[in-house]
């Protein structure tokens, strides 16, 4: 068999390919995004979608799966939060054809607003659980999944990592199974969820539960590994790999099934060693079940962090490892005192360098704007939360997806009824309006809300890195959509009146609105519209230059935050010219008017409008 060195991501994929799925929706969430950016490889067998949340992703391969054909569908791991209420209407619906759903967690929060370990959602949903440990079990797990899924009438979690999202391994390539014909037969009794169906479906649920506990106890990929020692550890995921490191001598229980718990398997390795090591990343699920699995009769709750299981001394768990963050080879050492993780230099004298926004970036006129104005911004999630961090400092909450709409509704209503207001507007861009915005929205217009709403449409979900959406044209398999004008949405779909549009890069226009709007009396919408600057591939620009003669050492163009600007030792503003993108922005802030292009007849960001590049080239 032919082998491929491929990323956790791309072996779910692959793993999709080959196990006879037809049906892949998401929506994009690091470390998420590209499994179905690379399902779309197999875009003629495959029929893959992005959902414009995580929600209707779900709905939408639960629907596939009504029609045997074999779905999956995979968000990041705050994702499955949107994605609940289905989640658990489809444990008790069952799956016809196999319902695949792929949860990537961010142990460490790389890039997350926590860590939340979504096998708990696995326990309280009633599905059984996988968790592979590297870029071959991730491929092999989806075509497993399948098979269980289709076997016991269940949908099927699969918990990947940022570890094994994006680490690569080699995996060996196999056929594509035929998959079953679609066709759709009613069956009312399984997946129409009236209370009572849903009676009858929960005690199905339950022994179905039973069935998958032992048929754990059984699945291969639960394996026993033998050593040279009598020390025992018990790991899952990527977490195994770093143990099999940190413990070479040692008998290895290898869960990659850990819900239902393989309680009989887990007995008989215990029996077998003196001392058990459990090592997973974030919560004690795996450890809660073992302690569980060896409780005397009549012992009595201790932890109930460890869910009410005895303490049993043979058990070394997280009193020692660590609840938060990443597990590792050197975690691991230095838990058990053989290893001192102290940094060998001082961080403090390495430059620190903080993200930012893109030179050129359209959300940079509204954030500075914003901080000038001291105007209090409702954050979301979206590149530009970028926004939040010095020099802007222009954003001071951020919650989740569409949060900014909703929480500055309430915190205007609970001022007002103190008789007091302050001065704000929500932020949020295109993709996450229409992910989560419009609902938000709704609730401002019905319950009279006066705040502003300000849209950052850059016509593309820009934070996991340029995937389609409703406004940008397209679909995931590259096909020409309908464009859904958020100004046509709000103003004619929602009838809100004072609805305005402007351009990212006209300072003075946004300055103006913001202004005028956060004084207004009913609710407001500014679109602020201009293509990400990453969008225009072809694009030469003609960069911006800064006249030292002019210059005063105002240092407001330092203000933007832009990586293209810094100063001299003198105090004097600079420009790189490989940076730059020719926006214009710094040069209409700069009040002694010492920036200017260096060639006013090149091609400036500023001077394409959107028409001008949705109507062009993308390739």
């Amino acid at each position: 068999m032919a082998k491929e060195l491929l990323s956790g991501n791309e072996a779910i994929a692959r793993g999709a390919y080959e196990a006879g799925v037809t049906f892949a929706s998401a929506y994009p969430g690091t470390p998420s995004t590209e499994i179905l950016e690379n399902v779309v490889r197999y875009k003629e067998v495959i029929h893959a979608q992005w959902g414009v949340n995580e929600k209707t992703a779900m709905e939408e391969a639960l629907g596939a799966s009504f029609t045997g054909a074999r779905a999956l569908v995979a968000m990041k791991h705050v994702g499955l939060n949107v994605a609940a209420d289905p989640l658990f209407s489809a444990s008790y619906i069952g799956a016809t054809g196999a319902l695949i759903i792929i949860s990537a967690d961010d142990p460490g929060m790389h890039s997350s607003q926590n860590e939340q370990d979504n096998r708990h959602y696995a326990i309280a949903a009633k599905m059984p659980l996988l968790e592979p440990a590297d870029s071959q079990e991730a491929k092999d797990m989806v075509i497993e999944a399948v098979r269980i899924s289709e076997s016991f009438d269940t949908p099927v979690l699969i918990r990947m990592t940022t570890r094994t999202s994006h680490s690569r391994s080699a995996v060996e390539l196999g056929e594509r199974q035929v998959p079953p014909v679609p066709e759709y037969k009613s069956d009312f009794f399984k997946r129409n969820l009236l209370p009572g169906n849903a009676r009858r479906r929960h005690v199905l649920v339950e022994e179905r539960l039973k069935k998958l506990a032992a048929f754990s106890d059984g699945f291969k990929y639960n394996t026993v590994i033998k050593g040279k020692k009598r020390i025992g550890v018990v790991a899952s995921g990527v977490s195994y790999q770093y143990g099999r490191e940190a413990f070479p001598d040692a008998h290895f229980l290898k869960i990659t099934m850990p819900y239902p718990f393989p309680v009989n398997l887990f007995r008989q390795f215990a029996a077998s060693v003196d001392m058990i090591y459990i090592l997973e990343e974030n919560d004690p699920i795996i450890e809660t079940f073992a302690r569980l699995a060896l409780m005397v009769p009549g012992e009595g709750p201790e932890d109930p962090r460890r869910g009410g299981a005895a303490p049993h001394p043979k058990i070394i768990g997280k009193d020692v490892f660590p609840l938060l963050g990443e597990m590792s080879q050197d975690v691991i050492q230095a838990s058990l005192g053989l290893k001192d993780l102290t940094p060998r230099f001082d961080c403090e004298t390495i430059p620190k360098r903080p993200p930012s926004l893109c030179a050129g970036c359209p959300h940079t006129a509204l954030f500075y704007n914003l901080n000038l104005q001291k105007i209090n911004s409702r954050g979301d999630i979206g590149c530009y939360t970028l926004g939040a961090l010095p020099p802007l400092s222009a954003m001071d909450t951020c919650i989740d997806m569409g949060a900014s709409i909703t929480s500055l509704l309430g915190i205007e209503k609970a001022l007002a009824k103190a008789d007091k207001t302050i001065k704000q507007v929500a932020v949020i861009g295109d993709s996450t309006f229409f992910h989560s915005g419009i609902t938000g929205l709704i609730d401002v217009i019905y319950n009279k809300g006066h705040s502003t709403v300000v849209i950052l449409d850059n016509s593309i979900t820009a934070m996991t890195g340029h995937q389609e959406n409703p406004g940008s044209g397209k679909t995931l398999m590259g096909e020409d959509a309908p464009r859904i004008d958020i100004v046509k949405l709000v103003r004619d779909g929602l009838g809100l009146e004072h609805t305005y549009e402007v351009d990212g890069y006209d300072v003075k226009a946004i300055k103006e609105l913001l202004k005028r709007e956060t004084l207004r009396s009913e609710p407001s919408v500014i679109v602020v519209r201009r293509p990400c600057i990453l969008l225009y591939r072809k694009a030469k620009w003609s960069p911006l230059r800064v006249d030292s003669g002019k210059c005063t050492s105002c240092k407001l163009c330092l203000r933007l935050g832009c990586p293209a600007i810094s100063s001299d030792a003198d105090g004097k503003a600079l420009i790189n010219e490989t940076l730059c993108s020719g926006c214009g922005v710094c040069a209409q802030v700069c009040a002694p008017k010492a920036i200017a292009f260096v060639d006013e007849k090149g091609l400036h960001s500023s001077t394409i409008t959107l028409e001008t590049y949705l109507s062009g080239d993308r390739s």
